[in-house]
Order: C-alpha cells, then sequence, then structure tokens
C-alpha cells in the first residue's frame, strides 16, 4: 500500500495541478481514479484540481504547480496543446508508457512501407502527425512515471517527492 503523502499546513497554498490525456488507453488515468478512492479526504486539502475533465466538468487551463501529462503525440494539435500546458506548468509529469516512451502508440512509427500506405488516409482525415511522439520530444519532461499503467506505487513516491518540493518552496 503505498504511504501517505503530507498534509499541508494551515498557511500553505494549495498546489495546483491538471491532468490531461493525449493518445493512449488512458489506463493511467483509471489507476489515478481509483487512487483518488484511498486518498481524496487528504488530496483534496493539497491540491487544487486546475484541469481534470475525468473529475470534473469545469476544467481551465492556466498556471499549474504540476502538470500530469498521459499519452503520446499524434497531431499537431497535441503538439500545440502539449506546448501551452509545458508553458502553464512548474513541472511536468510524463505518465504512462505512451508519454514516457512513446509506445504501444507510436507502433506506426515502425510499420513497412505498404503498411503505411495503408493507413495513410487515416492519418489525412486525422491530422496525424507523420510519426508519433513522446512527449519528451516535445517539451521538457521534469518526472516520469513509466509503465502501461503507471506503477501506483511508483506514482505514490514521485507525487510525494513533488509535494515536499512545493510545499518546501513554500515556506522558503
Amino acid at each position: 500500500m503505498p504511504k501517505k503523502t503530507t498534509s499541508p499546513t494551515p498557511a500553505t497554498r494549495k498546489i495546483r495541478i491538471g491532468w490531461f490525456s493525449f493518445s493512449c488507453c488512458e489506463d493511467s488515468t483509471v489507476l489515478f481514479t481509483e487512487l483518488m478512492n484511498t486518498h481524496w479526504q487528504e488530496w483534496k486539502k493539497l491540491f487544487d484540481f486546475r484541469h481534470a475533465r475525468v473529475l470534473q466538468s469545469h476544467n481551465v487551463l492556466d498556471e499549474m504547480d504540476i502538470a500530469f501529462v498521459e499519452g503520446a503525440i499524434a497531431s499537431h494539435e497535441h503538439e500545440q496543446k502539449l506546448k501551452e500546458i509545458r508553458k502553464m506548468a512548474k513541472k511536468l509529469v510524463a505518465i504512462g508508457a505512451c508519454a514516457v516512451a512513446g509506445l504501444p502508440s507510436a507502433q506506426r512509427n515502425t510499420f513497412s512501407e505498404g503498411q503505411k500506405q495503408e493507413i495513410e488516409f487515416l492519418l489525412a482525415r486525422f491530422g496525424a502527425l507523420p510519426k508519433v511522439l513522446r512527449l519528451a520530444d516535445v517539451v521538457r519532461v521534469d518526472v516520469e512515471v513509466p509503465g502501461c499503467p503507471m506503477n501506483p506505487d511508483d506514482f505514490m513516491k514521485k507525487v510525494t517527492l513533488l509535494i515536499q518540493e512545493f510545499q518546501q518552496a513554500q515556506t522558503s
């Protein structure tokens, strides 16, 4: 069972976070919502959920302390949105195998010429990039949580370190 994260002190501002998904199966998003079952009481005191479509219908894309991003980048639209997220976030965390390594979403990058021709109409229809990209191919990534799905213990360790980092910065 993952350790509890650090609770805020009364003078500490909530950590502003966003959760975003691009090309992937969203298995880490499912795990994130499952972790909420255990950590909701604690996290609602720590986090200001600025953007998390899986949790709320009203989302804003503004200044964030931490942006968690799941999925690979498969279109120009994805690329532009990721760059906007990066601009708004102090820390960007790549979540899952597609975000960290590009795969399995990027398996079309290794297709033969014949296979590429077979899917060319789909790539054109959806405005896809010639190659699927991992997040680090587009923006600076501060923390990586690999896996398909992500390892919940690894996620919790890295979240705890980020919480401590932001809380220390607020008290300094």
